[in-house]
């Protein structure tokens, strides 16, 4: 089966799960439900490709073509647009903002840089250039006050973090070199020890004020400085808290199973047992 069929056959088993006779649980779904499942599919999808195993991967792609298709067929029952709408618009989009592929860019088409460069000596910077100007020019999209407003709110605040910082870094507001960075962490570490002293003594009875907030914001300060330091090294800090989850989830099952093969329970009382199998964990475990 090709490529074609075997999207028609999904948008036909889409369209029966939601018709008369269909699933009553698919049936019930409206794509505000779905935001969620959407979410935990992605990051199934990049748990299964940073496992490098293609079966999990395809099944994963799988998840997340029939979410993005059940979802688009849910704004085609409402009359909104069509599964074909969606992926004509894609389509077009990709030959609109790829005419250094597609043959449709003369020279006057060209952002300054461009300008007299062959299409296959264009670097990446070009091409993300030519973009912005293509959604303002040609798609119409109304610049934004600030290039921060670019970055979506509804992101998860650990990726909105890191968009928002290679905006600003694009606009030459970032540090020299690395130093800068590690220096702003180990500052914004201290300042988060210090509010947590403020916060204890507060516990304790002593006569300060609401002490909190202000260890949430060094907290988030330093948050904030981790993924920076995430950027100015190319990592995602999504992706790179994902697998230090990964990580500790099963360094934490090979020690709650030897806890349980010497009938130990899990508790702060055996902690010293407890760190000894998790010390195993870190030679044993990948």
């Amino acid at each position: 089966m090709d490529s074609g069929a075997a999207f028609k056959e999904l948008c036909g088993i889409v369209e029966k799960l939601r018709g008369e006779g269909g699933c009553p649980w698919d049936r019930e779904q409206s794509p505000h439900t779905l935001r969620g499942d959407l979410i935990e599919e992605t990051y199934e999808c990049v748990e299964a490709i940073d496992e490098k195993d293609p079966s999990h991967i395809r099944e994963e792609l799988g998840d997340l073509f029939l979410l993005t298709t059940m979802i688009s067929y849910m704004h085609e029952q409402m009359g909104l647009f069509s599964v074909a709408d969606v992926l004509s618009g894609i389509s077009a989009k990709l030959i609109r903002r790829h005419p250094h592929v597609f043959g449709q860019t003369s020279a006057p088409d060209l952002t300054p840089a461009e300008v007299g460069t062959p299409a296959s000596d264009l670097t990446s910077a070009d091409v993300l250039a030519n973009w912005a100007r293509i959604k303002v020019e040609q798609e119409g999209r109304k610049p934004k006050d600030s290039v921060l407003d670019e970055v979506s709110r509804s992101l998860p605040p650990l990726d909105r973090a890191w968009k928002l910082q290679k905006k600003a870094a694009k606009k030459g507001f970032d540090w020299p070199d690395v130093k800068g960075v590690f220096d702003k962490l180990q500052e914004e570490t201290g300042e988060v020890k210090e509010a947590a002293r403020a916060a204890a003594s507060r516990a304790e009875g002593a006569d300060k004020p609401d002490t909190a907030g202000k260890l949430e914001e060094e907290l988030g300060d330093l948050l904030f400085s981790a993924v920076n330091l995430c950027r100015f090294f190319g990592v995602e800090p999504s992706i790179a808290l994902q697998r230090a989850n990964a990580k500790f989830t099963k360094r934490f099952k090979y020690v709650e199973t030897k806890m349980k093969q010497e009938g130990r329970p899990m508790e702060a009382a055996n902690l010293a047992l407890m760190d000894r199998y998790w010390t195993e964990a870190k030679h044993h475990l990948l």
